[in-house]
């Protein structure tokens, strides 16, 4: 298991061999949202560990640049950004590549390091989660036993902080013990279904969907927002 505290461009590559690069291509497109074989520049950077604006990065765009010149990779379009995709040649250059144990093993996807970091926060983050919850719900029942009966402003603010609280702890719940551990074969994308959906009315399976979205978001677990 990776170092949770490890930056994965201490370990990157200054100037990463063709082979690499096309590994990592490979392995971007494949973890895309999208069906297809090609992966635009600032994903397969990432795949190594790259910053986007290093001499590293800089030298993998004049590779993908002569590798496209040399028969191994094809320019595309996709929604106006330009991406890479390995052509029959290329395909062949990484397999043998692969046999032959001549490269490097890539960094740590970015899908892997999104799932062990949310799950490193989320066991940090629970108990106070938990408390933070459990002090509004003791503010709660209070007001309902409060004289003289509090203004309405009190319980629609209150809504609203018991709305946030209960979608970090859920949130962080759903990080810490539900989300599987991604498999690099393919790419790791939240469908928002679960199992036990099945057995429920259609239009209870979409609230249950929607409600799931942002779940894998530890940004959203700010205070603030």
């Amino acid at each position: 298991m990776p170092d949770p505290n490890a930056d994965p461009r201490a370990t990157a590559p200054d100037r990463p061999s063709d082979e690499l690069i096309l590994s990592a291509l490979a392995r971007a497109a494949l973890h895309q949202p999208h069906d297809g074989p090609a992966a635009p520049m600032w994903a397969i950077v990432e795949h190594l560990a790259l910053s986007r604006r290093s001499a590293a990065a800089r030298h993998v765009s004049a590779r993908l640049a002569a590798m496209e010149a040399s028969g191994s990779l094809e320019r595309t379009r996709r929604y106006g950004l330009t991406t890479w995709a390995l052509t029959r040649a290329g395909k062949r250059r990484l397999r043998l590549a692969r046999r032959g144990a001549g490269i490097p093993q890539l960094p740590e996807s970015p899908q892997h390091r999104a799932w062990r970091q949310a799950r490193a926060a989320a066991g940090q983050e629970m108990e106070r989660f938990r408390e933070s919850l459990g002090e509004r719900l003791h503010r709660a029942a209070l007001l309902l036993d409060a004289e003289p009966w509090p203004h309405s402003d009190a319980w629609l603010e209150l809504g609203e902080e018991l709305q946030r609280a209960c979608r970090r702890l859920a949130s962080a719940s759903y990080c810490l013990y539900e989300w599987a551990e991604p498999d690099d074969s393919h790419a790791d994308i939240d469908s928002h279904i679960e199992p036990s959906d099945e057995g429920l009315e259609e239009g209870e399976r979409a609230r249950r969907r929607a409600r799931r979205a942002g779940r894998r978001n530890v940004r959203l677990w700010d205070e603030r927002t």
